[in-house]
């Protein structure tokens, strides 16, 4: 039956078989772990820094703290669970539906406008440079980085330009939500 190997499944990751042995971990090892966190920490940062800097909510202490958690559960699920029958994608994967929900608390509706799309976006794409970070995957992590401060600096200044150039009216960066109804339609 499946349903006894599932549970036999389960029973051997809540076991210490089922864990690696995070004690053996030798000192090396550990400190570049740690540096993992450190490089995550501080790209999250300077992504946050940029967000700071146009004085929205979610700025420099957020980013930096979305990043380091990011790559603190990709750190743990690469070397905690990974004993027979575990996938260390699983925790990665619940990393991507947390930051959803915390993007969600970013946007808020007002009125015929959304605001906070950015924000919340640029926490999503800073959990992935936090878990490229706790994956090892320092030049990732720092390109990644680096491009979603263009996609947040640079874009925006090319945004202001185009909408100069063609006569489209400022919307202080959020569009109106022209299918939702409003109160009393």
């Amino acid at each position: 039956m499946v349903g006894r190997h599932v549970v036999a499944a389960a029973r051997d990751r809540c076991t210490p078989e089922g864990l690696s042995d995070v004690e053996d971990l030798s000192l090396g090892t550990q400190l570049v772990l740690m540096l993992r966190l450190v490089v995550a920490l501080v790209l999250g940062a300077a992504v946050g820094w940029e967000r700071e800097l146009q004085r929205m909510p979610a700025g420099f202490r957020t980013h930096a703290l979305v990043a380091l958690g990011s790559a603190i559960f990709t750190v743990i699920s690469a070397y905690a669970f990974t004993g027979p029958g575990s996938d260390p994608t699983r925790i990665a994967a619940q990393v991507v539906t947390g930051i959803g929900f915390l993007g969600g608390g970013a946007i808020i509706h007002y009125g015929g406008t959304v605001r906070g799309l950015t924000t919340a976006a640029s926490l999503w794409a800073v959990a992935a440079v936090g878990m490229a970070a706790g994956a090892g995957l320092f030049v990732l992590a720092t390109v990644s980085a680096v491009l979603v401060i263009v996609a947040l600096e640079i874009f925006e200044r090319l945004e202001r330009v185009a909408k100069q150039r063609f006569n489209i009216p400022p919307t202080s960066g959020h569009g109106p939500i022209d299918d939702v109804p409003q109160e009393g339609d």
